[in-house]
């Protein structure tokens, strides 16, 4: 079998990410269209978080990914520390931010996300990643936005079932 050797810009990867973040943010928002604050803390009976938290959680991702492409934070860190990896499920509303404010801050971050992909040098896409999830010794920017787009993408569909547990209609059919 022959093998064919593709090679791929780093400008058409940072569209392709741009395309994805753009479908992840419509997925998102029709999710939790016309959710309310209170709906939003409904969770599953079998365990897992609510749509409030998965919401806050990509949020949270948003807010590394600003920080890599040298965009603004939406929120201050602390105020997502509850939507972290690893934090506990979400069950005290008092913990839980407005469903609205949220909301507010994932439709700025993605704006803000689309310009830094939008401007990214080849230098800072190849430059080391501050982190890596797949502990990859050689992760650079450019890799780690795969793998949040990814996350984001992932969560983004979780809202789905999670707005069907609320008693909602699918909204994406």
């Amino acid at each position: 079998m022959e093998t064919i050797t593709v090679t791929h810009s780093t400008a058409a990867i940072l569209e392709v990410l741009r395309g994805q973040m753009n479908m992840v943010n419509s997925v998102v928002r029709r999710n939790l269209g016309g959710i309310t604050h209170d709906e939003s803390l409904t969770a599953p009976g079998t365990g897992g978080n609510c749509c409030n938290w998965v919401l806050g959680h990509l949020v949270n991702s948003n807010e590394q990914m600003l920080e890599m492409l040298g965009q603004p934070a939406v929120l201050e860190e602390e105020t997502l520390r509850r939507y972290r990896r690893g934090s506990p499920e979400l069950h005290d509303r008092a913990e839980a931010l407005p469903l609205e404010k949220l909301l507010a801050a994932w439709e700025e971050s993605c704006v803000r996300i689309d310009a830094g992909l939008g401007s990214m040098s080849q230098e800072r896409f190849d430059a080391p990643a501050p982190f890596s999830p797949r502990n990859k010794a050689d992760e650079t920017i450019g890799s780690l936005l795969t793998v949040i787009v990814f996350h984001q993408a992932y969560h983004a569909g979780q809202l789905g079932v999670l707005r069907r547990v609320t008693g909602k209609e699918g909204a994406i059919k």
